[in-house]
């Protein structure tokens, strides 16, 4: 890998991971519903304004069902159970569960692409769930049921980013990565609005509040989405994907310098274990 994609690669950790903690502070004044919806309307409506400054041809009303698609599964349904979960548990713990998300797609691939599971995948995917069920019970806070139910939470939407790469690996060919980033937000912000009209915003929508959610929106949404298309054109795929497995030391740091999060011993075990295996399934295979 290159020195600037590696650059790239870093950048794209710290800032993903990032996004646990914006989403911490703005669940709560802004409800889950309307954080979702915000964070992918500003986000697509900036990346649509950009698109069409420069003159690339989107073809919207060819591909608009694929945009919808992968906007309600890649966007509106994880940025929503992300944002319900940050509502009880820390950023660290968010971050680390969304590294789930390659495990998912390697069971998937090995369903409906026939992709072979190989001893060192099947070795990582049990080390991802090891670790997993360790970090959920970690501390400092207590298993309870509204914890579970977050956690499941997460896994629920790691396992919609993996529904999403399957999908797009499919059929994604015609569609141009940078106009699945802005027409995919775009159209699912315009699916959530009804949902998030009829929710009650408790407040208070303080400045700090507004600077996080524009910093999810824009830098976590915008940015980032960029920054991973370009990657992936660059470096591949499966390289671009290693950003699972950067993210949660990162987020882990960011929670404890922006949040005064803790991290315990267990909770570091299992977020070895989770990198650990989510490296092992990401490995390329050696030829023959």
């Amino acid at each position: 890998m290159r020195r600037s994609d590696l650059a790239r690669l870093c950048a794209l950790a710290m800032i993903w991971s990032l996004s646990f903690v914006f989403m911490r502070v703005v669940s709560a004044p802004l409800t889950p519903v309307w954080t979702a919806a915000l964070r992918i309307g500003i986000a697509g409506t900036a990346l649509a304004l950009w698109l069409a400054a420069t003159g690339v041809d989107v073809d919207l009303r060819g591909r608009w069902r694929a945009y919808l698609w992968v906007g309600l599964v890649n966007s509106a349904a994880p940025f929503l159970l992300y944002a319900w979960a940050a509502l009880t548990l820390p950023a660290s713990y968010l971050v680390v569960l969304n590294a789930a998300a390659p495990m998912f797609t390697a069971v998937g691939a090995a369903i409906f692409f026939g992709e072979r599971l190989t001893l060192p995948k099947i070795a990582g995917l049990a080390a991802g769930a090891i670790g997993v069920a360790l970090v959920s019970r970690a501390g400092p806070i207590e298993p309870t049921p509204e914890v579970i139910a977050a956690v499941v939470a997460c896994l629920g939407a790691a396992a919609c980013y993996a529904a999403s790469g399957l999908w797009l690996k499919r059929h994604g060919a015609p569609l141009k990565p940078v106009a699945i980033a802005a027409w995919s937000q775009v159209l699912a912000a315009c699916a959530l609005s009804p949902i998030a009209i009829a929710t009650p915003m408790p407040g208070p929508v303080t400045p700090v509040v507004i600077a996080n959610l524009l910093g999810l929106a824009l830098l976590c949404s915008g940015v980032a989405y960029l920054l991973y298309y370009r990657l992936i054109r660059d470096a591949g795929p499966t390289r671009a994907m290693t950003v699972a497995y950067l993210m949660p030391p990162f987020g882990m740091v960011w929670g404890v310098i922006l949040l005064g999060e803790t991290i315990t011993a267990p909770m570091a075990a299992g977020t070895a274990l989770v990198v650990a295996g989510t490296a092992a399934i990401l490995r390329p295979a050696r030829a023959a």
